[in-house]
């Protein structure tokens, strides 16, 4: 997918909220109602426009979707209903989330992926943005989270909000990315299990594939290689020259700030040609 530079009149952010920051990941269908609301608090302070919203599903998206492995498409009638049940969590959980942006007063409003994108073999195969071009130019953010959709190969499958991400940033030409998570950025190791663990401030696209030799064959964990497969997720767009800046959204004012351009403890990836 080409990046179609869209001149909005500003930078174009695309700001995702970890599900793991949202919600409580220990226990099925609950939401962190504190961090959703001190979240929207922050968008609202930034005040940063043009702004796209994209959420994780956490305790709500997986359970359900791992239950009739919804991933691996359709092979069973019994597995619709567990479509219908995924999507009815995440549209439970959004709410929770546009509630929390519209009581900051922040013009937001959501748009259903499923209702605008089909993918082939799990992949974006098409993707109609204008409804979202539409929004941004009216000073609305759109606010967006993992879902199920149809697929032309396997009925249907999930969508993650990485991937979403990545196509969405090339496809209206945002200028950077801003991942939200539940530890400080991309580490060496995992952070929580293993005090060694490094935290990488700076990677390069090509750095970023000779971490990714070297993780071959290692556990994967929601830190580590979890976290190494939702950034290789968004390399295409960063080869493309849009910065992905990863912070630790369980931490008050991070978001604000990153939002607001300062700095804060973290990990950016960017093309090596935007190195100053």
């Amino acid at each position: 997918m080409q990046r179609e530079r869209v001149d909005l009149g500003w930078e174009l952010t695309i700001l995702k909220l970890g599900g793991s920051v949202i919600t409580v990941k220990a226990k099925p269908y609950a939401a962190n109602a504190d961090a959703i609301k001190r979240l929207a608090g922050e968008i609202r302070r930034a005040n940063v426009k043009p702004l796209v919203i994209i959420h994780g599903g956490g305790s709500y998206g997986h359970p359900t979707a791992a239950k009739y492995r919804i991933k691996e498409g359709y092979k069973d009638p019994s597995q619709t209903i567990g479509f219908s049940e995924t999507h009815q969590a995440m549209v439970t959980l959004n709410k929770m989330v546009l509630d929390a942006l519209l009581k900051e007063k922040v013009s937001a409003v959501t748009v259903q992926p499923s209702a605008f994108i089909l993918t082939e073999k799990g992949r974006i195969r098409s993707m109609e943005t204008e409804v979202i071009l539409t929004l941004l130019k009216l000073g609305i953010t759109p606010v967006l989270y993992g879902d199920v959709v149809l697929d032309s190969t396997l009925g249907f499958t999930i969508l993650s909000g990485d991937q979403l991400i990545s196509s969405l940033a090339m496809k209206l030409g945002a200028d950077r990315i801003i991942m939200g998570i539940d530890v400080d950025g991309l580490y060496t190791a995992d952070p929580k299990v293993d005090p060694s663990a490094r935290l990488i401030p700076h990677l390069t696209p090509q750095e970023l594939g000779s971490l990714q030799k070297k993780m071959e064959g290692v556990q994967v964990t929601d830190v580590t290689g979890g976290m190494l497969g939702k950034i290789i997720e968004l390399m295409p767009a960063i080869a493309q020259g849009i910065k992905a800046i990863i912070v630790n959204a369980s931490k008050p004012n991070n978001i604000y700030k990153v939002l607001k351009g300062e700095k804060v403890l973290g990990t950016i990836i960017e093309a090596r040609e935007n190195v100053a």
